[in-house]
């Protein structure tokens, strides 16, 4: 890429994350029969997502040493917790309220999926921009709400279903190679750490082949309410307990903002968790459409909202 084009892209909130990401987005909405030709382009620009990310998981966790792993731990833990507890109270309230259905269309599996499983791609991107090396560490915790093991424990704790121990053990392995590569060996660390800004467009554009644009429009309004919620409640709260709890380590944090997003592969959550429990097969279609919404209105908006608290608190 041009150097100069390259400056524009990095000058941009999010920008390594969210370029690619929409690239992503627009290939397979216009070209998608490109992405199925197979071998290394299939591999690399459609299959690729899950293994880039759990790559640059591992980089990033080869960077925390032992010895400053208990503010690692800190910030990292305090994200998780807070985005398992915001982002699942919505959606167990309108469960138990108005059951399967939800309310004036919004779905609680819409809203347990999209609301409780962060966006690490676009975490990191903002970490790496805009937050301290404690921040950018703190991605491999933060890592560990990918997938739908929050949706598992959210669900399994109200009773109504059951928790894959196996799932967590998949997400928690990259975590721990990782921290023990960096740790026996210093080398190994600077030699991972190249792969924490390298990675990111590589997972940015698979991560958005699984969209489409016709996805935002079978959200509609009533995924659009659903990004907008996550940006408020597990992103502006989150935000703002961030601040009370770090305010004389990290004043100037933003950290908050940075989970108020939905994975991009939290599109697939609905249909796994109507495979363990089919009462919510009906409504797989309905809040797979609504995740896949708030994931583009989440990671368009969050890397704008934490650059302008970032730049206003200065």
């Amino acid at each position: 890429m041009d150097k100069k084009v390259l400056s524009t892209v990095q000058k941009i909130p999010g920008g390594m994350m969210i370029i690619p990401l929409c690239l992503g987005v627009l290939v397979n909405s216009f070209f998608p029969e490109f992405l199925k030709i197979g071998s290394f382009t299939t591999a690399v620009f459609k299959d690729g997502a899950m293994a880039f990310l759990g790559l640059f998981i591992l980089c990033t966790s080869a960077q925390i040493q032992l010895k400053t792993i208990g503010r690692t731990i800190k910030i990292g833990g305090t994200l998780l917790i807070l985005k398992f507890i915001l982002g699942s109270a919505l959606g167990l309230l309108v469960a138990h309220l108005w059951g399967y259905a939800g309310i004036l269309g919004i779905s609680p599996l819409a809203l347990l999926a999209a609301m409780s499983n962060a966006n690490v791609g676009v975490y990191a991107s903002l970490a790496e921009e805009f937050g301290t090396e404690d921040e950018v560490n703190a991605t491999s915790i933060v890592a560990i709400n990918e997938g739908p093991l929050m949706v598992f424990l959210a669900l399994g704790a109200s009773g109504l279903t059951t928790i894959p121990f196996m799932q967590f053990v998949a997400i928690c392995v990259p975590i721990i190679v990782g921290l023990i590569l960096g740790n026996i060996d210093s080398d190994f660390r600077s030699f991972l750490a190249k792969g924490q800004q390298l990675l990111i467009p590589f997972f940015a554009f698979p991560l958005g082949t699984a969209l489409n644009l016709n996805d935002l429009f079978k959200g509609g309004v009533s995924g659009i309410i659903i990004g907008l919620l996550n940006i408020a409640i597990t992103g502006g709260i989150s935000f703002l307990i961030c601040r009370w709890l770090f305010k004389k380590s990290f004043p100037k944090n933003v950290m908050g903002w940075f989970i108020g997003t939905t994975a991009g592969n939290a599109v697939a959550t609905p249909a796994i968790v109507a495979q363990l429990d089919s009462n919510w097969a009906p409504y797989v279609s309905q809040a797979t459409a609504q995740v896949a919404t708030s994931v583009i209105v989440t990671a368009l908006l969050i890397p704008f909202i934490a650059s302008h608290y970032t730049h206003t608190r200065r």
